[in-house]
């Protein structure tokens, strides 16, 4: 096709013309028909490209993504190839599949489709999750990596991802999210999660609420996986922290490293010591990680939408925060970051979020809300938030378009010095970012 643009558009809309349920609403993705026989099959079409390289395998409800860019980051400054596999992107469906950093073109993705196709067609009933999964491993085993990260989409028990057999499974902090699928409670929400353990493969896990590490152990221990607690088996500490990032203590019983991150917040020092002891596995397994190259490689992470200030003064926050834990986690950082100086909230949220619970976090910070609603499917209508915003009795403008909201909450930042921020759906800072660099001297980054 002569148009390399019109060919990569026409490979979204053919993933896109499968089932996509980060697309559907929760009822139906409450019904759906999860399990792991349709992707076993497409990995075994394509070759089994997944078992060719070591994989580090990271589940969770928070940090799941930040601790898989540190966790890559490290690896690469290590001198290996790295791929990455994360989920959702922010501007770019690309984003999704990364090596050593950078995303597959957009030609590497027509030309991965258009192989994949003859398989695809063989096997009823897969998903657009389950492909881009595939398409991912395989392009990995095409570059020739040397390890990946691969982040779980949704849980973990069926996740497409979890066809992958690690040499190392992490599983972040565990919070109530996407109960109509995992479950109400945080043992249920947690034995999902646990579904990525394998027998004999030891488990990472992150500083976790007595109900979920119960779980996480018990699992652990049928499959006979080593589980390591960080928190009590490996410690940390943070040691100093400003804008320009923080710097930690790690911990373990034969070794201990300072390391220095740029991302922001007391949670990602939590998401670097778990990141951290997932490489150190991986080294007591043979892989050569220097300390000098885990320094680097933390110290140059990206990850951004989190807790990411784009401008220092009046300060424009883009944050990823979605439920109630990751708001305390947000009103967290505002307080160390920032004490004293309330926000203008560009917010807006999908529809089976807990919003009260987001607000009772965020409220003593907001000067007032700018309510939007993303372009997408299971974006709540901003009259349904004006509801939970006034029994917060928190102040209000409705601007459905985020990019109008966006562009308020910035005018109105200019008059008074508060703080932008955006969050309560990655939908939502994804269109404020994109509408961030556009107004950016030379357009976006």
């Amino acid at each position: 096709m002569a148009d390399p643009e019109i060919a990569y558009n026409l490979a979204l809309d053919y993933l896109y013309s499968y089932v996509d349920y980060s697309l559907k609403h929760s009822s139906e993705l409450a019904r759906a028909n999860f399990n792991l026989d349709r992707m076993r099959a497409l990995m075994n079409e394509l070759g089994d490209p997944h078992l060719r390289y070591p994989i580090v395998h990271v589940a969770g409800t928070k940090g799941k993504g930040s601790v898989c860019a540190l966790a890559a980051s490290g690896l690469q400054a290590a001198g290996y190839r790295v791929g990455l596999y994360t989920s959702p992107h922010l501007i770019d469906y690309c984003e999704r599949i990364r090596v050593d950093g950078q995303p597959i073109t957009h030609g590497e993705l027509v030309d991965l489709v258009e192989l994949a196709r003859p398989a695809v067609a063989r096997i009823p009933e897969l998903t657009t999750f389950e492909i881009t999964t595939a398409l991912g491993l395989r392009h990995f085993a095409d570059k020739q990596v040397e390890a990946a990260v691969i982040e779980v989409g949704l849980g973990g028990r069926l996740d497409a991802t979890n066809v992958v057999t690690p040499r190392v499974s992490v599983i972040t902090s565990l919070s109530y999210d996407h109960m109509a699928v995992l479950g109400d409670t945080l043992d249920k929400i947690a034995a999902e999660k646990a579904g990525i353990i394998k027998p004999g493969v030891p488990v990472i896990s992150a500083p976790q609420k007595d109900e979920a590490l119960e779980v996480l152990k018990r699992i652990a221990g049928e499959r006979k996986a080593h589980f390591t607690l960080v928190g009590r088996d490996i410690t940390f500490r943070p040691l100093q922290h400003s804008l320009k990032g923080q710097t930690l203590r790690v911990v373990g019983p034969d070794q201990a490293l300072t390391v220095s991150i740029p991302l922001l917040g007391a949670h990602q020092v939590q998401n670097a010591a778990t990141a951290l002891a997932a490489l150190w596995k991986l080294r007591a397994q043979g892989l050569e990680i220097p300390d000098m190259a885990l320094q680097a490689g933390f110290g140059r992470v990206k990850w951004p939408a989190r807790f990411q200030v784009v401008r220092r003064e009046p300060p424009v926050i883009l944050d990823s925060a979605h439920n109630q834990d990751s708001f305390a986690r947000l009103r967290q950082a505002l307080d160390d970051y920032f004490p004293r100086r309330p926000i203008y909230l560009v917010f807006g949220a999908s529809e089976d979020k807990n919003i009260p619970g987001m607000f009772e976090e965020i409220r003593g910070k907001v000067k007032q809300l700018f309510i939007t609603r993303a372009d997408h499917p299971r974006a709540l209508p901003t009259a349904q938030i004006v509801e939970f915003a006034e029994r917060a009795g928190l102040p209000y403008a409705v601007i459905s378009a985020v990019d109008a909201a966006f562009d308020a909450a910035l005018e109105a930042s200019t008059k008074d010095g508060s703080i932008v921020v955006s969050a309560g759906s990655i939908f939502v800072t994804a269109e404020a970012m994109a509408s961030w660099q556009q107004r950016q001297p030379h357009g976006p980054a």
